[in-house]
């Protein structure tokens, strides 16, 4: 049987924060410092690889390929991260945050032709935007998805053309604040008997409803897999 999915992250309770952990310094959120290490990845891995290996989980389900793309902006202050809001009609994911992407599809040369061909999908970035650095390890997400984070740097100037049917919105989030373990949110939940935890890192405020932009799940996570290579 299928485990059923978190539908409200926000009802569980925060057990703690990772503020012993050291923020990336400034000189590591560079996209020189970021294509060098991002070029080693592979060989160092994935520190949170996913739940999606877990045999009670979606047995039913066949793992696929997907990408994401993780967009990088050179502002003034440092590099930010791009993201979006899902719209709240759709059956999964419904107003989760999360970066441009999807599932591979059969005329994909690459986990890279995917990120960029969803991003241009969902969000109008033209893939001549993108200089790509690298691609992080695979995580794999409860639904069964093994998902390929591909880094790339963004011209400052982009344009965005949004896919009103699946984003609601996009915005940026400085690199610094998410590469910093004490903006990082723990939680406890039970599946199954056992207890399990994800991550939280919530920013800014949603417009007009005063509550923070709630990133969680497979972003945070990936996220925190970044976290862990540029602080190593």
């Amino acid at each position: 049987m299928s485990r059923p999915l978190i539908r409200d992250p926000r009802a569980f309770p925060v057990t703690g924060t990772d503020a012993h952990l050291p923020p990336v310094s400034a000189e590591r959120l560079s996209a020189a410092w970021l294509r060098e290490r991002i070029a080693s990845a592979h060989e160092r891995g994935a520190a949170i690889e996913g739940d999606g290996g877990r045999a009670d989980y979606f047995p039913e389900r066949t793992p696929a390929a997907a990408s994401v793309l993780v967009p990088l902006v050179p502002r003034a202050s440092g590099l930010h991260v791009l993201l979006t809001r899902r719209t709240a009609h759709l059956r999964d994911h419904a107003g989760q945050i999360s970066f441009p992407g999807g599932k591979a599809e059969p005329e994909d040369a690459n986990a890279v032709a995917t990120a960029l061909r969803e991003a241009c999908e969902e969000v109008g970035l033209a893939p001549e935007l993108v200089d790509v650095l690298g691609t992080l390890p695979t995580y794999t997400t409860v639904t069964r998805f093994v998902v390929t984070p591909v880094v790339g740097l963004l011209r400052p100037d982009y344009t965005l053309i949004l896919d009103a049917h699946e984003v609601a919105e996009a915005f940026e989030v400085p690199l610094s604040f998410l590469m910093t373990p004490a903006n990082h949110q723990r939680h406890e939940f039970d599946m199954g008997g056992a207890t399990r935890q994800f991550l939280s890192m919530p920013w800014g405020a949603e417009p007009g409803s005063g509550d923070a932009y709630f990133i969680w799940g497979a972003t945070a996570a990936m996220l925190r897999n970044l976290y862990h290579l540029l602080s190593e």
